[in-house]
């Protein structure tokens, strides 16, 4: 079934780190710490797989508040999101300003102008190359002291009671059989997005190779 709790962080970011390559084996994430009235929240960013053989994939591009609907003007603090269209959650596959108009994959980032011509095209296109190379991307998009807003699923049972966010990524077209497959859902996708100077929005998208890009009403793979 979907996550039983799915939202958005709105905070401001302490700082960011990577793991370290052997604490995690072959697989890392960049962490991020946020800062919100409750606390000082532990935000996980999947930027590698658990399963070596399984990619990732992303795709980071500017827009404007409206395009966050209403989480745009959320008060600081961890905000429960309904999944649904209106909500103001994150849905990659159907939301207008995430999806990719062109279909096109590329292996590593494309030259600048050929991205600035996407750009204005509309196209959303993904990324896909090393764990470094998707680290690298998210890092791009960060800075101490800037609002931020986190995607995903709250932590519920940690047996400390700290503070966070995990399942910042794509969280539907996970394969029949895997062990993702019964948190399938539409409209509880996550996604880190950090406001810039000028107000707009740079947004960071990340999913698995194994994910589909078509689903169905209830968030699995279909054709």
């Amino acid at each position: 079934m979907p996550f039983d709790y799915y939202g958005v962080l709105s905070g401001t970011l302490h700082r960011h780190f990577r793991d370290q390559p052997d604490t995690q084996g072959r697989w890392f994430h960049v962490n991020l710490e946020v800062d919100a009235p409750a606390g000082r929240y532990h935000c996980a960013i999947d930027v590698d797989s658990h399963k070596s053989n399984v990619g990732v994939q992303w795709k980071s591009f500017t827009v404007d508040a409206g395009a966050l609907g209403p989480a745009a003007a959320l008060a600081p603090g961890y905000h429960d999101l309904d999944s649904t269209p209106d909500s103001g959650a994150m849905d990659y596959l159907r939301h207008p300003e995430l999806t990719d108009r062109t279909g096109v994959l590329f292996r590593r980032r494309p030259p600048s102008w050929l991205q600035e011509l996407l750009d204005l095209l509309g196209s959303r296109p993904w990324h896909t190359g090393s764990n470094v190379d998707a680290a690298a991307a998210l890092e791009a998009v960060l800075a101490p002291g800037q609002r931020v807003l986190i995607f995903g699923e709250p932590f519920t049972d940690d047996p400390e009671g700290d503070l966070g966010m995990h399942n910042v990524h794509q969280n539907q077209g996970d394969p029949e059989g895997s062990q993702w497959w019964p948190e399938n859902g539409i409209w509880q996708d996550g996604a880190t997005v950090t406001q810039r100077p000028d107000g707009r929005y740079d947004v960071f998208l990340n999913k698995f190779s194994s994910q589909a890009d078509r689903t169905d009403s209830g968030g699995h793979p279909v054709g």
